[in-house]
C-alpha cells in the first residue's frame, strides 16, 4: 500500500510560479509511474502530467505544456510539479497518483494510489 501526501499549494496571482511536492511511502517508489491530476469545482478530474519510473519519459496535458514541469527524486521518494505562468484556469485541487504499470499514463483508471490533494488558487 502506497501513501501519497501532497504539499505546496496556495494562493498566488496570475503569472506567478508555484511548486508542488508529493511524498510517497509504503512502497518501492522507483517502480511507479507518477502522475499529477487536478480537479476544479464542478468539473471532472483531469490529467496534468506524468513521469516514468526513471524520469526518462514525461507527458503533459496540452493546457500546461511549456508552463509546467514534472520531475522526481527516487532517492527522496518524491515527485514534483513546477508550475510557471499560472493562470486563473489553473485553479484546482491538485492530486498526485501512482501507477504500477505504464499505459497511457493519462487515464485516471490506470492509477492505483492517490493522495488527498493540495489546493492551488490563482487570482486574476
Amino acid at each position: 500500500q502506497v501513501q501519497l501526501v501532497e504539499s505546496g499549494g496556495g494562493l498566488v496571482q496570475t503569472g506567478d510560479s508555484l511548486s508542488l511536492s508529493c511524498a510517497a511511502s509504503g512502497g518501492t517508489f522507483s517502480l511507479y509511474v507518477m502522475g499529477w491530476f487536478r480537479q476544479a469545482p464542478g468539473k471532472e478530474r483531469e490529467f496534468v502530467a506524468a513521469i516514468s519510473w526513471n524520469g526518462g519519459n514525461r507527458v503533459y496535458a496540452d493546457s500546461v505544456k511549456g508552463r509546467f514541469t514534472i520531475s522526481r527524486d527516487n532517492a527522496k521518494n518524491t515527485v514534483y510539479l513546477k508550475m510557471n505562468s499560472l493562470k486563473p484556469e489553473d485553479t484546482a485541487a491538485y492530486y498526485c497518483a501512482a501507477d504500477r504499470t505504464y499505459g497511457t499514463a493519462r487515464s485516471i483508471s490506470e492509477y492505483d494510489y492517490w493522495g488527498q490533494g493540495t489546493q492551488v488558487t490563482v487570482s486574476s
